[in-house]
């Protein structure tokens, strides 16, 4: 299934906001109902020129002159346009294709990608890998705009190996996070790694962004599990991971992860895999104010026991129960209903009534009170509703934005505070009184990340209107000691900061890497890093 063209996910999950949603919406920001949009897919024309002549017969015969192997027609194009942010999307719904592909190709072998990437030095045309088109960051619109054909991964679908006495999988990029688990659960293990994209996100976008899902305090981030990777470059091909761990110079696989397509296209990826957990429990806790919170949560990730979900929602989020999608109000109950943290467990019968006991002293200890099971399990229940609530938002006239990012716990609240501040006065002094929610998702010895949710009205005009929001918090972020992003990844949205954080030297060093990798830079121009 394809995901819907100009939202999130299944077509058929969207569903309207209730009346409850809709009355805060307006008596809190002021949202005003928009008028409906009137385009349909058929109905947009895209407005670059498809491939055609002798690059479009050299792409066909690369792939084996197989039927849509490569699709030049419009409804691919327009499925293959920028990501799924709200401004990707607010682009989409006002028909605009400027950064739709040339073509849509499909290949089925590293050795077809490779092939790919010869016919476009020959022809000197762009290449955007395209995984699950998930990118919440400008990852899939190169700059500047230039021709260019979406290299579209799904046919690469396969478990190659499974080694059960090593306990490692090895991928192909194109899978999805679900298909992988349904394949990886028929041996009995799991990756354990569920982000919120879970359910159309990719192991190749997993690998390629530094990825991190709701279980990494057990399970840990993505680029933790991974133990190798294949590449296809235009000069070749690079693979890495002989070993689990190695004293061989620097590693390389830490090089690719995170190159974000702009170093090759990652077409096979080696995983450590556990196996899959006798159950799983979800609790909550309640702390008086989120400060609380995150030093239980900052105990845990030190000291331990650490379990395998531990999140905080601050006391906005948790007053409009964004940590239950399904369910968002505002009841007089929730006026003292402090901050809300989801603690999981996952593992043997034994063990997990272990961890939860020993949880729950510390939990205690730093003054949380235990609030049942229920708001646990129905948090993981509805853990991947958040973007269809997104997608109902815009509808209903509201502007719908998320941010992360992450720092030492030292730093942490006032990167807290600079963030918010920022957000609030930025789009208070353009007409839009936000409403700021944020949580703490990944946790770490030394630090942990802050995922921000900003709803306000969309105002004139909405895109150019957060682009002044965001820009300001990406400077609070820099200034406040924190890194631009902790698993979105960069895209174009963060490049500028992200060359401001590497350095001019760092960066020197990746561009480097990239002369010689894709020496005519040709691989996802512009993004993660500038253009020469």
């Amino acid at each position: 299934m394809d995901m819907l063209w100009n939202g999130w996910g299944d077509p058929a999950r969207a569903t309207p906001l209730p009346d409850t949603v809709t009355g805060l919406l307006r008596d809190w920001l002021g949202v005003k109902p928009q008028p409906a949009a009137s385009v349909r897919l058929e109905e947009i024309e895209v407005s670059t020129p498809a491939l055609e002549g002798t690059p479009l017969h050299a792409l066909q015969a690369a792939l084996g002159d197989r039927a849509k192997s490569v699709r030049t027609d419009t409804e691919s194009r327009v499925r293959h346009t920028r990501g799924k942010s709200t401004p990707d999307l607010l682009r989409i719904r006002a028909a605009d294709t400027t950064d739709a592909p040339a073509a849509v190709a499909l290949p089925q072998s590293h050795d077809e990608v490779l092939a790919v990437l010869r016919v476009c030095a020959e022809h000197r045309i762009a290449v955007v890998p395209f995984g699950g088109g998930t990118s919440v960051v400008g990852g899939l619109a190169p700059t500047p705009r230039a021709s260019f054909i979406a290299l579209d991964l799904r046919h690469m679908n396969r478990l190659l190996d499974l080694d059960p006495i090593s306990r490692t999988a090895t991928l192909q990029p194109g899978l999805r996070a679900p298909e992988a688990e349904a394949l990886l659960s028929r041996h009995g293990f799991t990756l354990g790694h569920f982000p919120q994209s879970y359910e159309w996100a990719t192991i190749g976008g997993f690998a390629a962004t530094r990825s991190s899902g709701q279980a990494s305090a057990g399970y840990g981030r993505f680029d933790e599990m991974v133990l190798g990777l294949t590449l296809a470059t235009p000069e070749g091909t690079l693979d890495t991971g002989r070993a689990p761990r190695s004293a061989a110079g620097p590693d390389l696989r830490q090089l690719l992860l995170g190159s974000e397509g702009a170093f090759g296209v990652i077409t096979s990826v080696t995983v450590r895999v556990r196996p899959v957990p006798q159950t799983r429990r979800y609790t909550a806790w309640r702390f008086d104010s989120f400060d609380q919170g995150t030093a239980a949560l900052r105990r845990l990730a030190q000291d331990g026991p650490r379990p395998t979900v531990l999140r905080l929602s601050d006391e906005t989020e948790t007053l409009i129960g964004l940590a239950h999608p399904e369910a968002i109000s505002l009841t007089p109950e929730r006026q003292s209903a402090g901050c809300l943290a989801v603690v999981g467990f996952e593992g043997t019968e034994e063990e997990t009534t272990q961890r939860r006991a020993a949880c729950a002293v510390v939990l205690v200890e730093c003054g949380g009170e235990f609030m049942g099971d229920e708001p646990g399990e129905r948090w993981a229940r509805g853990r991947y509703a958040a973007p269809y609530l997104r997608d109902s938002l815009l509808e209903a006239g509201a502007f719908a934005e998320t941010l992360e990012t992450a720092t030492y716990w030292s730093r942490l609240p006032d990167l807290y505070a600079a963030v918010r501040e920022a957000l609030t006065a930025t789009l208070t002094e353009n007409g839009t009184p936000p409403l700021v929610m944020c949580h703490i998702s990944h946790v770490y010895e030394n630090g942990a990340s802050l995922y921000f949710t900003v709803v306000s009205a969309q105002g004139e005009e909405p895109v150019a209107h957060w682009m002044r929001a965001k820009h300001a918090a990406n400077e609070a972020i820099l200034a406040a000691g924190g890194t631009i992003t902790h698993h979105h990844a960069v895209g174009t949205d963060h490049r500028d900061w992200y060359v401001r954080e590497a350095s001019d030297l760092g960066v020197a060093a990746l561009r480097a890497v990239k002369r010689r990798l894709d020496p005519d830079g040709l691989l996802n121009p512009g993004v993660l890093l500038p253009t020469d």
